[in-house]
C-alpha cells in the first residue's frame, strides 16, 4: 500500500529522541517518503502480526498445537533437507 496523505488523519505522538533520529535519518536516506510514512509502514505492519497471531490461536484452538512430527515435516518442506 502506497502512502497517501489524502487518506491520513492528523494526530500527535510522543516517541524517544533516538527512535525520532531513526525516523528522520530513514527520511533523508529515502527509505521512506516522510516521517509519517515510516510510521504508517510501521502500524501496517503491527496490525499484519496481530491478524497473523489471531490466525494462528484459532489454528490451535481448532486443531491442537503441532506436533514434533509437524514441525520435522515444516522444517524439511521449508528447508528441503
Amino acid at each position: 500500500m502506497q502512502y497517501d496523505q489524502s487518506m491520513t488523519a492528523r494526530i500527535t505522538v510522543s516517541l524517544p529522541d533516538e527512535q525520532v533520529a531513526f525516523l528522520q535519518q530513514s527520511v533523508r536516506e529515502k527509505h521512506a517518503t516522510s516521517v509519517s510514512h515510516m510510521v504508517s509502514i510501521a502500524v501496517r505492519q503491527a496490525m499484519q502480526e496481530d491478524t497473523l497471531e489471531a490466525f494462528v490461536a484459532d489454528l490451535i484452538a481448532v486443531h491442537g498445537r503441532p506436533s514434533p512430527e509437524d514441525y520435522a515435516w515444516a522444517k524439511q518442506a521449508l528447508d528441503g533437507s
